[in-house]
């Protein structure tokens, strides 16, 4: 298949690049109280653009990056169904001579990391050349799919840190824009100035709202994303068990 999944090495940068771009922008074409919820801008107690928000804009764009990676994986491992790589009649039977012209296809069709379908292919002939049982190819087939599994579980741990992150940033936000707040009123030696100190509050407040949302965001795509992987592994699994598996004769 043709197509690639981005690694990371190439979506980090450009995922700081669109971060730094939606804060350049938003920064100016965004004002008002708006630009205060989103930017902290102007921020009082920042040097702009080095607000919390903004660093939650850029965490958040990471995540977003990752995501995306996630996504193409998805989408590259559910078009290797379609490719028909098996036979897939309700007659065809298939022996040990048949499985070198298909081994042959399958085995430039997958990497280490990528190509789910075409490597259960692979294994599951390589297993039944060697043992002729078709119980076993079963067996090895089953585990694999299980270890792909891991595999792709394991790939949604940065996401779900970022997820983690972005609201503990909130969070450290608000309690920043508190301890502003109280330290305000405590070194003020002549009248109190409420709108001032209200105003800390509201922009810590804020912080704690805008990540809250991009957590959620986050949250959601991901349970999307990684339910649109987990399909294409079972879609892989399926595929060899019906059109490999079934088919083989020991005879």
């Amino acid at each position: 298949m043709s197509g690639k999944v981005p690694s990371r090495a190439i979506l980090f940068p450009v995922s700081l690049v669109a971060a730094v771009v939606f804060i350049a922008v938003g920064s100016v074409v965004v004002t008002g109280r708006p630009a205060e919820v989103l930017f902290d801008h102007p921020s009082k107690h920042f040097p702009y653009p080095l607000t919390i928000q903004n660093i939650m804009h850029v965490v958040f764009f990471i995540g977003l990056g990752e995501l995306f990676a996630r996504w193409r994986s998805g989408v590259l491992e559910e078009g290797h169904v379609g490719q028909r790589y098996l036979p897939e009649d309700e007659q065809t039977v298939l022996t040990a001579r048949d499985l070198g012209p298909i081994r042959l296809r399958v085995a430039r069709e997958h990497s280490r990391e990528h190509g789910i379908l075409p490597s259960l292919i692979d294994l599951s002939i390589l297993q039944f050349l060697a043992s002729k049982s078709v119980d076993q190819t079963a067996t090895v087939m089953n585990s694999s799919l299980e270890l792909i599994a891991h595999r792709v579980d394991m790939r949604y741990g940065i996401v779900r840190f970022i997820a983690w992150l972005v609201p503990t940033l909130g969070f450290i936000g608000t309690v920043y824009a508190l301890g502003a707040s109280l330290s305000e009123a405590g070194s003020s030696t002549g009248d109190l100035n409420i709108k001032e100190v209200a105003k800390t509050l509201g922009v810590g407040f804020d912080c704690t709202m805008v990540a809250l949302a991009q957590s959620a965001i986050l949250v959601f795509l991901m349970q999307l994303i990684q339910e649109k992987e987990e399909t294409a592994v079972n879609l892989a699994g399926d595929y060899t068990l019906r059109n490999l598996i079934n088919r083989l004769y020991q005879g």
